[in-house]
């Protein structure tokens, strides 16, 4: 049972959602614990081949490409629903165990997404919604919405605390289809792109939502950025239109910049390995990836790679194992896209399997959890001499664009119609 509290222990969370002794951790970032995509394996499974995904509950989630953030044994997801007769983006909590509604919250009235809609093939009709994920840290959960609104919410009661609205007070410079990036925390700051000139980066605070420091002139895209360490350097890498622009997360000066070209949308994040950096996009783009080093005190980056018009993360970002790449490797190859493996040190294809589309894919362990657009849980080996599939099953209708989450050895999962939790058993 879950206990009405500011902040629930991690024991009381796990207990609520299952009885295994020791369980996988939450997943309250945006791509898990560690902010990269990667957890580790659940306890309850020991031979994936023999394992069973049991539906434990399944819920309407209307509209949106939002994925689940758990923490606290509750869900927390971004979607498309009427409030008070307006339509618009309203963040949903759930019991993690039950899937019960616990409360809503609506972000921003949102009448047409710009860009967004039915458009497009039959196999690429997604319709409207969130394209950002929810955070939650030390008892609130934090949001950014289409309008690049940033709200924070106390996590159990659903009760607004601050709200910040970079359009109005930072000069904010929206893009088409509108933000996706989802909020990226840093001890006491929110990190988020999307003011204008001189504080395009911002680092607000997290208890209040006071700028603390802002800068740059680079235009926002749809990617959300990356908490690493290179070197020993703690740093926020951020993918903008210039390219990857690394800063001091607590003040905000730039410790770096790799040039990549833009166009039209860059969504996916950048992935880091030792000291190497890697970066993609559609629309002809390609991948670019780069080696950090030291230089005069402070660091620099040199491109090893470049794949032009190849190697294609159109919004899917990619999990890093053993200096191996794992992911989604297509531009609009809707439900026909590969899964792949890329050395990160070379860009060399090692090997790629048809049939995924612009799903996702977390780590678990050395298993990657892949996540088709056709609404496919896929576990393979991560293993960069050949592609090894150990489960596969169909779990979700309707479109699926948001990452599979791996959260009290449990799969959370959701689509443009309904979110679902899986228990392993």
């Amino acid at each position: 049972m879950i206990k009405s509290a500011l902040r629930i222990s991690a024991a009381v969370a796990l207990a609520a959602v299952g009885n295994a002794a020791a369980q996988s951790a939450e997943w309250a970032s945006f791509r898990g614990p560690n902010n990269d995509g990667t957890t580790a394996a659940p306890k309850s499974v020991t031979d994936w081949k023999s394992a069973t995904l049991s539906q434990l509950w399944k819920t309407e989630a209307s509209n949106g490409f939002s994925s689940f953030a758990i923490a606290g044994a509750k869900a927390y997801t971004i979607m498309t629903r009427e409030m008070d007769g307006n339509s618009g983006e309203t963040l949903v909590c759930y019991d993690a165990k039950s899937g019960k509604e616990l409360w809503a919250q609506q972000l921003a009235v949102i009448a047409k997404y710009d860009g967004g809609g039915d458009s497009g093939t039959p196999d690429n009709k997604g319709g409207d919604g969130a394209r950002s994920s929810p955070v939650i840290n030390d008892g609130k959960v934090y949001c950014i919405d289409a309008n690049i609104g940033v709200h924070c919410f106390d996590a159990a009661t659903g009760k607004k605390v601050w709200d910040h609205d970079v359009m109005k007070k930072n000069n904010g410079v929206n893009i088409k289809w509108q933000n996706a990036a989802s909020p990226v925390i840093d001890g006491e700051l929110l990190l988020m792109a999307g003011g204008g000139k001189g504080q395009a980066l911002l680092g607000i605070n997290k208890k209040t939502g006071a700028v603390k420091w802002k800068g740059e002139d680079d235009q926002m895209t749809h990617a959300t950025p990356v908490i690493a360490d290179i070197l020993g350097v703690h740093q926020c890498i951020f993918f903008t239109q210039t390219g990857l622009v690394a800063v001091n997360p607590q003040t905000g000066k730039v410790l770096w910049r790799g040039e990549h070209p833009y166009k039209v949308s860059t969504a996916a994040s950048p992935v880091v390995w030792q000291d190497i950096v890697y970066c993609s996009s559609g629309y002809g783009v390609g991948a670019s990836c780069f080696k950090i080093s030291k230089a005069g005190g402070g660091l620099k980056a040199e491109r090893i790679w470049r794949r032009e018009n190849e190697c294609f993360n159109h919004w899917s970002t990619p999990v890093v194992k053993d200096g191996f790449l794992y992911g989604m490797f297509s531009f609009k190859e809707y439900g026909a896209g590969p899964l792949a493996c890329v050395d990160i040190r070379t860009g060399a294809d090692k090997w790629k399997t048809p049939g995924f589309g612009p799903g996702q894919v977390i780590l678990v362990g050395d298993k990657v959890i892949a996540l088709s657009d056709k609404g496919e849980v896929v576990v393979v080996e991560a293993n960069p001499e050949t592609y090894t599939e150990l489960k596969r099953q169909d779990v979700l209708e309707g479109k699926v664009w948001s990452y599979p989450v791996l959260a009290y050895d449990h799969i959370y999962a959701r689509s443009t119609k309904e979110g679902v939790c899986l228990e392993l058993k």
